[in-house]
């Protein structure tokens, strides 16, 4: 409780000195945090009861250490987050790369469930493409703030496109093509906060669908995905399972729900269901209304995202704002669509709520830096500007000398009259003086 007060509260705990943005970001993402961990734990308690030694509560255990982990980390991202990134961002990006070819050479990657993502022992482990999502995020963003003109052709912001290339290969090497489509329409959205033209990115957009087709055909398991999301009930028991069962936790909610913890698809019906599927089981246990509670909390961050890109202090902090709102927005925008049938599914995590220990701590990080600028674009509209005023004739002010903008122009209008007609009266008194003698 101590953590929390003190994240509500920010820097010396003045709540008065937060801005809108703040109170919302922080808001939303205690809220999510906290319908996580209950939606977490009534995910897989059932299934952890039976297959893990009768601890109903392991994965929740898991989930409250990395939340914890990161809420300290948005608190010192909160704080400097802006300044910490502008000058880690070459190391957090070697970083990046180095655990994203680890996790390929055999001994260091951790296979599971075909794929090689992750690094570590035990609990213990981290997926380096997470932390790639917000590595390129911070390079995209620098690169762009400190030479603006590379906005104006694609050749400028080739080395953006590169390294988004080269990371996007490693990540669909491991394979993890969900995370790859994320990092790719970050960019995107990033591109288009720095300036970027409509043609130039509808130029690549063509290019990355082309390429997105082609290795979505020379994989097996990709081509069955395909088929599964086109007609999932043509293969039930198979390609499709997921997604049907998927379809029939969320059409058994109804609009209300069967009432929390009662989902009956979660228990070895539903694939990943305290993962990447767990929006089916909030739309099993809670209904249409708990699904448009999660989507009212995402709608308030990206209005607070947005808003703190608008009102930041310059140009790195509002291409750093709308770089971090757009990796939060489009995780889940992607992990909304995969598990309604919209899109296929692609292994995604639902940010803040979904169990993911890297995921999580690096949205909480990412988190605390957004509020950073958000908390910083505040102060710098909250300073009171200072104008330069011209002084003429004996008395008035240097021309170096400065006012708050506080004073109003009448009154500084009614000074000038007032030391005019003293001048004035003493001149006439002067020339008097000089006639009676």
């Amino acid at each position: 409780m101590t953590l929390i007060a003190r994240l509500w509260a920010g820097r010396a705990g003045a709540r008065e000195e937060m801005t809108h943005e703040e109170q919302m970001l922080r808001t939303a993402t205690l809220i999510l945090l906290a319908f996580g961990a209950v939606m977490v734990y009534s995910a897989s308690s059932g299934t952890s009861l039976l297959s893990h030694d009768g601890d109903s509560s392991q994965y929740l255990k898991r989930y409250l250490v990395s939340a914890a982990l990161g809420l300290l980390a948005l608190r010192f991202f909160a704080r400097n987050g802006m300044r910490f990134a502008r000058q880690a961002t070459p190391l957090i990006m070697l970083v990046a790369f180095a655990g994203l070819l680890l996790v390929l050479v055999p001994g260091f990657g951790i296979e599971a469930n075909g794929s090689r993502r992750w690094l570590g022992a035990g609990p213990l482990q981290m997926q380096p493409s997470e932390v790639a999502k917000l590595a390129l995020v911070l390079y995209a963003a620098l690169l762009l703030a400190t030479q603006p003109q590379r906005a104006r052709s694609l050749g400028g912001v080739r080395p953006i496109l590169v390294v988004a290339g080269a990371m996007a290969v490693l990540i669909v090497a491991q394979p993890d093509l969900g995370t790859t489509m994320v990092i790719m329409f970050s960019v995107f959205a990033l591109l288009i906060a720095g300036g970027v033209s409509i043609r130039h990115l509808g130029m690549l957009a063509g290019g990355l669908v082309a390429l997105s087709l082609i290795a979505a055909v020379l994989e097996p398991y990709r081509r069955e995905r395909l088929t599964a999301f086109i007609d999932p009930w043509s293969d039930p028991e198979g390609s499709g399972f997921q997604s049907v069962q998927a379809m029939i936790a969320i059409g058994s909610g109804g609009f209300f729900g069967v009432g929390l913890g009662e989902s009956v698809q979660k228990l070895f019906y539903l694939p990943e269901a305290h993962t990447d599927m767990i929006l089916a089981v909030i739309g099993e246990e809670l209904g249409f209304a708990g699904i448009s509670v999660v989507l009212f909390l995402y709608g308030m961050i990206a209005y607070a995202g947005l808003r703190a890109a608008r009102t930041a202090k310059d140009h790195y902090a509002k291409l750093l704002a709308a770089g971090i709102t757009s990796v939060i927005l489009i995780q889940a925008i992607v992990n909304f669509f995969a598990v309604l049938g919209v899109l296929p599914l692609t292994g995604v995590p639902l940010p803040f709520i979904s169990y993911g220990n890297s995921n999580l701590i690096v949205l909480l990080a990412g988190m605390g830096i957004l509020i950073n600028v958000a908390h910083e674009g505040g102060r710098a509209a909250r300073r009171p500007a200072l104008r330069v005023i011209e002084g003429t004739g004996r008395g008035a002010a240097p021309r170096s000398a400065i006012r708050p903008t506080g004073i109003r122009p009448k009154d500084a209008k009614s000074r000038d009259s007032g030391r005019r007609d003293r001048r004035a009266r003493r001149a006439g008194a002067g020339g008097r003086r000089r006639a009676a003698g």
